[in-house]
């Protein structure tokens, strides 16, 4: 098995259910105005500031440096991207999601810090990337947890338009507090979607969904495999 099908193991065992403590998802929903240029910084839409675009969301403490942007997502009328959940996953977590342009990295910064786990969606269809959990702001401190994101297959999202598509769930259960994330890879070539502090389960999904999230995971491990196996 090589070392990038082991560590997607790995990471897909670590996939619990939702911690009993307070979960905050990011969505990146209502950054903009859909459909939106791929140029919307989100930097302290969830800090109680503003975007780029001066919009406004939930004050949940986090903040994004300005490489972190807001990707229009393709939908069955509307193409603004190559990227598309379609229409699978949180019916409200479709039209936005996190990528950048620039640097070989972003980070979401926590001040307030978060404990028990971190989960998210992703997509990377040439490319694949590193996440890793820092104990402190901006990269430093102790490393909490880290992990490579393998490539993903790309599609079948038949009528969306998009090669990126579509997500796959990543998550991991930590000890400590941790107080930011760095998304690592090449620019233009992964794009993350509701990611989720204080569990292990990207999107906190109803009860009634874990038994076809638990199967979606055990398919994407098994193309994986198939792929890496050749």
């Amino acid at each position: 098995m090589s070392l990038r099908l082991s560590s997607l193991v790995v990471v897909l065992a670590a996939i619990s259910l939702p911690a009993s403590a307070a979960v905050i998802d990011l969505t990146f929903e209502n950054i903009a105005t859909y459909p939106h240029p791929n140029t919307v910084q989100i930097l302290d839409f969830y800090n109680g500031g503003t975007s780029s675009v001066g919009t406004t969301g939930p004050n949940y403490g986090v903040s994004f440096p300005a490489n972190a942007l807001n990707i229009c997502l393709n939908t069955l009328s509307s193409v603004c991207s190559n990227t598309s959940r379609g229409r699978q996953g949180d019916p409200n977590s479709q039209l936005g999601a996190l990528f950048f342009l620039s640097g070989s990295n972003t980070f979401v910064n926590v001040p307030g810090g978060f404990t028990t786990g971190f989960s998210f969606n992703y997509t990377a269809i040439n490319v694949g990337g590193t996440v890793n959990v820092w104990s402190g702001l901006n990269g430093t401190g102790s490393l909490l947890a880290s992990w490579n994101l393998p490539v993903t297959p790309s599609g079948p999202c038949v009528g969306y338009g998009a090669g990126f598509c579509p997500f796959y769930p990543v998550g991991v259960g930590f000890s400590g507090t941790a107080m930011s994330i760095d998304f690592g890879g090449v620019a233009n070539q992964i794009v993350f979607d509701d990611v989720t502090f204080g569990s292990s389960t990207p999107g906190v999904p109803e009860p009634g969904t874990l038994a076809m999230f638990g199967s979606g995971v055990v398919g994407l491990a098994g193309m994986l495999r198939r792929k890496f196996l050749r």
